[in-house]
């Protein structure tokens, strides 16, 4: 008979060699469910955990919940871990400036606080004062601003809100010169900012219909609408802009030009690859219509930049896997007619913003950021001159303003603000954080690895001086690997506080990412997606190879798309490490398009149903059916949360019951499972200290590291 799981008896298991039983997990009841795909019969026995109403799912996660909590409170790294990661989470934190009416417009954390406070100034030289504190939307601090836009005089704010994590917003309206909120209410708004016109009196923004009760975190987004809402009056009589009866994927992102003149519609089906529209708005008012389309073809990405002259400016890939900047003829857009600006070049384009006369873009050199200038006819003038070698963003602004800010960071490196002056080519330090991680002590250097097939990838390597390569450095490998979304070395505390523990952080750039355009993006999905799980195990290999870590010293982490990534390559490698953490996986790539926007990656993933060739590349690597049974694996600690509509925590679920119910040896395989929280946006400071120390102290426990 198994004792209690207490923290009595947990502390004793930590400190011996304990076997696999001796975690008493909470059991977890098998159904008799299969599914047939093209003739293979698929055995789905906790398919029941996809129903995050019933009384029986709250039930489990109650005692999942119970049992690790137990575990990771008998830990002795727990309390220490936590509080050096609350000591370098606290410093004064700033986001990017932007302008509107003559108004400046940044964020800003004191340290501690649950979420970032919005500030405004008439000038940089004047005391800033508060525009908006979502710190008052709630007492735990769960509900978070997703979105804030000030109206073309400066005068009014369109905010979005979301509670406990979710990606659903409700859009409202304050007058900053009082503080009040006006009357306007949008709700059920999703994936969707908003843009004004430049008459004031409304804005536009994407939608979809309410759903049916109990589906709000589950069911799937389909035929979303764009609006035009008018200030003063009920939802209800917002002005339908645009849809697609016949084509439930499409969804809509809309901005008003600079000139107020022009509505331009970047639409989306799920992938990189959009449509594009444009809707005149005669002397910067809406006054109806039906929007033109600029392309529909689906056959590239599209991304509008600028109205100059005339000419819609257009980031793509069309014909330039690492793209380049088009000019359109409004008067006659025919693809035929598109003029290239800037021709692609060697490095990957990852940014295109129109300020002060100049186009400014930015380019990825080896997974680092360079900011080149060109001038109004695609000439190239000069760079920015950045801080060194890392990761820049910002640079945007109006083309009739002189000015632009960005911030800067490194691995090491927290973000810094510098404001760029246009004309001068001037670059000046705005806001610096001071934070008790002193960065002069530790350094990053670039390396770069040979993965299975022969494909040469960066990682980046950040470590105290001095690193003494023994094989026995406490090493944790991040990874993402998909969505052409590139992996850049940033400042995190994470990183920050598992270095001051004495470890190695390893940021690696797969295949998948948008680090070298969309060929690199490409070969990271669908048929090919095991190149990136490839190229993940050979960074592993090559720490291990060149003495960085150890098998026995590694552990690998990774959230989302990454944490499909650690848990696939968890189970093709189960020998490579000591831990592994998934944060809000992908982990069922059977069924993943049957929840939420789930459907919307299929031009990475491909789908079970597409083919028999893609399922069974599916079937080969899912997290969830490729457990291996009688193999030791590392500690593993799945961690998800309950307001996750993103991802949906049902992957989690069901990944940890059958992670426990296999023979896999004798470390730990727990779920921490977060309440009033969602995929990681908008999460409160409090449960971000929580959860990641959580994570670190778990690996330090699994490398039995010492924390003082």
């Amino acid at each position: 008979m198994k004792l209690p799981l207490t923290a009595l008896t947990l502390a004793a298991m930590l400190a011996t060699s304990a076997p696999a039983q001796a975690f008493d997990y909470p059991a977890t009841r098998k159904a008799e469910q299969t599914d047939v795909y093209h003739g293979t019969t698929v055995a789905d026995p906790y398919r029941w955990l996809e129903d995050d109403n019933s009384a029986e799912t709250k039930a489990w996660v109650v005692e999942q919940n119970r049992v690790t909590e137990a575990f990771l409170q008998a830990m002795p790294q727990r309390l220490p871990v936590r509080r050096l990661y609350t000591e370098l989470y606290n410093f004064e934190r700033f986001g990017v400036p932007f302008t509107e009416g003559g108004r400046y417009f940044w964020s800003r954390n004191d340290g501690l606080q649950q979420q970032n406070v919005l500030y405004t100034a008439k000038s940089l030289k004047d005391a800033p004062v508060v525009a908006l504190d979502p710190n008052g939307f709630s007492k735990d601090g769960t509900v978070a601003l997703t979105g804030v836009v000030p109206s073309r005089d400066g005068k009014l704010l369109a905010y979005g809100v979301a509670g406990a994590g979710s990606d659903w917003q409700t859009w409202k309206v304050r007058d900053l010169a009082t503080g009040q909120d006006l009357a306007d209410k949008i709700d059920w708004v999703k994936f969707s900012g908003a843009s004004w016109t430049a008459d004031g009196k409304g804005f536009f923004y994407a939608r979809y219909d309410a759903p049916k009760e109990g589906t709000a975190l589950t069911g799937s987004n389909y035929f979303q609408k764009l609006y035009y809402h008018r200030l003063g009056t009920p939802q209800a009589d917002d002005v339908l802009v645009a849809e697609n009866r016949d084509e439930k994927e499409w969804g809509f992102g809309a901005s008003v030009s600079d000139d107020g003149q022009l509505l331009l519609i970047n639409v989306w089906r799920g992938g990189d690859k959009n449509g594009l529209m444009v809707l005149p708005l005669p002397g910067g008012a809406f006054a109806g219509g039906k929007p033109q389309a600029i392309t529909l073809a689906f056959d590239a990405k599209y991304s509008p930049v600028e109205v100059v002259a005339g000419k819609l400016i257009v980031k793509t890939d069309k014909d330039a896997p690492r793209s380049k900047l088009v000019a359109i003829d409004l008067k006659n857009p025919a693809p035929a007619g598109w003029k290239t600006l800037v021709a692609e070049g060697p490095d990957a384009m990852t940014g295109a913003s129109a300020v002060g006369g100049r186009f400014l873009l930015s380019y990825l050199h080896d997974a680092a950021t360079l900011v080149r200038v060109h001038a109004a006819d695609g000439q190239r003038l000069s760079e920015v001159a950045l801080p060194g070698v890392g990761t820049a963003g910002g640079f945007g602004g109006r083309w009739n303003e002189t000015e632009t800010f960005f911030s800067y960071t490194s691995l090491t490196r927290p973000a810094e603000i510098y404001r760029y002056d246009v004309k001068t080519g001037k670059v000046e330090l705005f806001k610096q954080p001071k934070t008790a991680f002193n960065a002069d002590e530790f350094e990053t250097r670039r390396e770069f690895v040979t993965s299975k097939d022969g494909t040469r990838f960066p990682i980046f390597i950040a470590a105290r001086k001095g690193l003494k390569l023994d094989g026995k450095n406490p090493t944790l490998l991040y990874g993402y690997g998909g969505f052409n979304i590139a992996m850049t070395p940033a400042y995190n505390v994470t990183a920050a506080t598992w270095l001051r523990m004495g470890g190695v952080y390893v940021s690696a750039s797969l295949r998948g990412g948008g680090e070298y355009g969309s060929a690199w993006h490409d070969a990271g999905t669908k048929l090919r997606k095991q190149n990136v799980f490839d190229d993940f195990i050979a960074a592993a290999e090559w720490l291990v190879k060149n003495k960085v870590a150890s098998p026995a010293t590694l552990a690998i982490n990774g959230g989302s798309n990454g944490g499909l990534l650690v848990g696939a390559v968890t189970n093709q490698r189960p020998d490579l490490f000591a831990a592994a953490v998934p944060q809000v996986g992908v982990m069922d790539m059977l069924r993943y398009q049957h929840f939420t926007i789930g459907w919307a990656w299929a031009t990475d993933y491909g789908t079970s149903a597409d083919s028999p060739e893609m399922f069974k590349a599916l079937y080969a690597y899912s997290p969830l059916h490729t457990i291996k049974s009688g193999v030791n694996y590392p500690a593993v600690l799945v961690t998800t949360a309950d307001h996750d509509d993103r991802v949906v925590p049902a992957h989690s679920f069901k990944y940890a019951a059958a992670l426990q119910a296999a023979d896999t040896g004798p470390k730990p395989k727990f779920i921490r499972i977060e309440t009033q929280a969602g995929h990681g946006a908008g999460k409160p400071t409090s449960k971000i200290i929580e959860e990641r120390s959580d994570i670190l102290a778990f690996m330090a426990q699994a490398m039995k590291l010492e924390v003082k």
